[in-house]
């Protein structure tokens, strides 16, 4: 039985397989994070001083728990739904035939990601409303996020 040799493609394929994976877990670690965070800084409120990676919340802590829940909200929406995203990726890379690249089951993964997509941007769009918002009454500074963050 002759080996064969795989195409530029197939490698490359697999290779984007093998990124999403790591991309996703990587993101479901984030996800997981901020919410095991989120939950200590409920009972401890000193640990919003780091909540994730240096991010300090505290102050809005204090300010109020409602706002601080739902700036954490949106951290927990963006990440989960950038791991929703690289979870839609490996599905279609999975189902991916070089000779029939384009069945109905990949469009119809690549429409989710697009609706995926569009939400993220929505949340983004929410949690900069919010921070302006916050800023516009100084109860604390809190970065928006740019096209940057998305990935």
């Amino acid at each position: 039985m002759e080996k064969q040799s795989k195409t530029r493609t197939e490698q490359i394929l697999r290779v984007m397989y093998v990124l999403s994976w790591i991309a996703f877990i990587g993101l479901l670690v984030k996800t997981g994070a901020i919410l095991v965070s989120y939950s200590v800084s409920l009972i401890h409120p000193e640990a919003s001083h780091n909540l994730y990676r240096g991010l300090n919340l505290h102050d809005l802590r204090d300010y109020n728990l409602w706002f601080y829940t739902q700036a954490v909200s949106f951290m927990v929406a963006f990440s989960g739904m950038k791991a929703y995203v690289f979870y839609l990726v490996i599905r279609a890379l999975s189902k991916v035939n070089l000779r029939s690249p384009f069945t109905l089951d990949v469009a119809h993964l690549l429409e989710k990601i697009s609706y995926v997509l569009l939400g993220i941007w929505v949340v983004a769009l929410l949690h900069n409303a919010q921070t302006e918002w916050f800023a516009k009454r100084q109860v604390v500074y809190l970065d928006q996020w740019q096209p940057r963050d998305f990935f």
